[in-house]
């Protein structure tokens, strides 16, 4: 009998030993080239949309925060004790109302430039109806000591015939705030104890009751 003779066929690259390693770092060597490529072409793009925001886009949002709406100059709770003594002389007024507006002292009559507002003659706290920045403190008892304030837009509120001021001139405040408490003074002593509220827009008296509803 003959004898069986077995063939092995000749190794390939693949049945080397170090063949599928040297693969794998092969492959692992593209990866992070790849990686290291991405990061140095991505890089200039993710700086600038990293770029802190400008002083003029931090102006921008600042202003659109302090935007507000006028609110009275008093605790709203106190809304339906409030009334209005002495209106805002306004020439296409109705005769009573032209006539509550004028303002008498020594016989001496003179037209209103704010509204006189009163609870029950009792004094009440008065608040900042919006916020800003205090311009003058004026005190002068015959008349009533005097607060001032500066707002966003072109806005000045005047508080007058008040007591116990809690601000000074320059101190910001914030709209709600109390500013201060009504007293009575000697050149309106037919109002009593009472606020006398103004609003000015870019240096011109309007009527406060087009910005709030009494």
């Amino acid at each position: 009998m003959g004898e069986n003779k077995q063939t092995t066929s000749p190794k390939t690259w693949v049945d080397k030993p170090w063949f599928w390693p040297a693969v794998y770092a092969v492959i692992a060597l593209i990866m992070i080239a790849f990686i290291v490529l991405y990061n140095v072409m991505a890089t200039p793009e993710d700086t600038d949309t990293l770029q802190p925001v400008s002083q003029e886009d931090e102006t921008v949002i600042e202003t659109n925060a302090r935007e507000e709406t006028m609110k009275y100059p008093f605790d709203e709770a106190q809304l339906n004790n409030v009334k209005i003594i002495q209106d805002y002389y306004d020439v296409t007024a109705d005769a009573e109302t032209r006539e509550n507006s004028l303002l008498v002292f020594n016989q001496t009559y003179s037209t209103s430039s704010g509204i006189s507002l009163a609870i029950n003659s009792e004094p009440f706290q008065v608040m900042a109806a919006l916020s800003g920045k205090v311009k003058e403190v004026k005190l002068d008892a015959f008349t009533g000591n005097t607060v001032t304030l500066e707002h966003e837009n072109g806005y000045t509120t005047s508080y007058s015939s008040v007591g116990d001021i809690l601000v000074k001139e320059g101190d910001a405040v914030t709209q709600g705030e109390p500013i201060a408490t009504t007293i009575e003074n000697e050149w309106n002593p037919t109002a009593g104890i009472h606020l006398y509220f103004e609003v000015l827009k870019d240096g011109q008296h309007i009527n406060p009751r087009t910005l709030l509803a009494f």
